[in-house]
């Protein structure tokens, strides 16, 4: 395989905020806010390159941001490719943190305006993996954008992988519609809720024997019980790295990029998913999405 990654898809500015008691309406409770770089497919890149992958980042921002997340991904390794919007804002989600749960308010701002054919043909050349997350469905390009796209990077001889996101976004977006508009890809990271939307059912092993008929290696992240990977009709189990929890944001996303990072460079499922695992910890003992630098 190639040793390069392209990860294409949303940028957030997040607003972590961490109560620290119960939330109580209409009124003030005390809390730990922090201001940080985010997004699904750009936390993955920051993760690969902070690992020595090469990776390639492709999303769009705010015109007033371009140069903050440019030098924050380039700090990380990352090569960066994005498009600069001259009207709409840097997405942004305010995540409330408490304990091992997260909620999220999204505002989706110039991620809005992803458009595949931002991946050019010269960035999928000679790379071994097109990274891309549920997110990226959610623009004017929509799904036949996606499977556009998809097609794209097989042609240049590319695997595709799809972290599909939160179980929110997929129910929103219809199941249905959102397995038709993955088909294809080699790859699928469900988390747990998200197969469970995704299949309608709740038994780790019934989830990823179902998802398996439409994709090759299936990969179900389920937090501290570990990892499910389906891979051509054989099953592994590999072991959750424990960890105090301090938030639990971009641990998916980090999953991803250790995970994708053995793979390309050796192959191995099981050492893949443990080095993920590993990352995955690392993530979820900091505040924010992405690497401390």
């Amino acid at each position: 395989m190639p040793d390069r990654i392209v990860s294409f898809g949303d940028i957030i500015d997040d607003v972590v905020a961490m109560p620290y008691d119960a939330i109580r309406i209409d009124t003030d409770t005390a809390a730990s806010i922090g201001f940080r770089a985010g997004g699904s497919a750009a936390n993955t890149a920051a993760w690969l390159g902070s690992l020595g992958m090469t990776v390639d980042f492709v999303g769009v921002v705010g015109k007033a941001d371009l140069e903050r997340h440019t030098m924050l991904l380039r700090r990380a390794g990352v090569t960066t490719h994005l498009r600069a919007h001259p009207t709409l804002t840097t997405g942004t989600i305010v995540i409330i943190v408490e304990g091992e749960h997260r909620t999220m308010l999204t505002e989706r701002g110039a991620n809005t305006e992803l458009d595949p054919v931002d991946v050019t043909t010269e960035l999928l050349a000679d790379a071994a993996v097109l990274h891309l997350t549920g997110y990226s469905l959610l623009n004017s390009a929509g799904a036949a954008g996606f499977a556009t796209l998809v097609a794209r990077a097989h042609r240049a001889g590319a695997k595709v992988s799809v972290d599909p996101g939160s179980g929110g976004v997929i129910a929103d977006y219809g199941v249905d519609k959102f397995l038709a508009a993955i088909k294809g890809v080699e790859l699928l990271f469900p988390s747990l809720e998200g197969g469970r939307v995704l299949t309608g059912l709740s038994d780790p092993a019934h989830i990823v024997d179902k998802l398996a008929k439409d994709f090759p290696t299936v990969v179900l992240t389920m937090g501290a019980a570990g990892v499910v990977i389906s891979h051509h009709g054989t099953t592994l189990m590999v072991p959750a790295v424990t960890t105090p929890v301090v938030d639990p944001t971009g641990a998916g996303d980090a999953f991803c990029a250790g995970f994708l990072n053995g793979w390309v460079r050796s192959g191995d499922l099981g050492r893949s998913a443990s080095a993920g695992a590993k990352l995955a910890a690392k993530a979820a003992s900091i505040i924010g999405g992405r690497p401390v630098l």
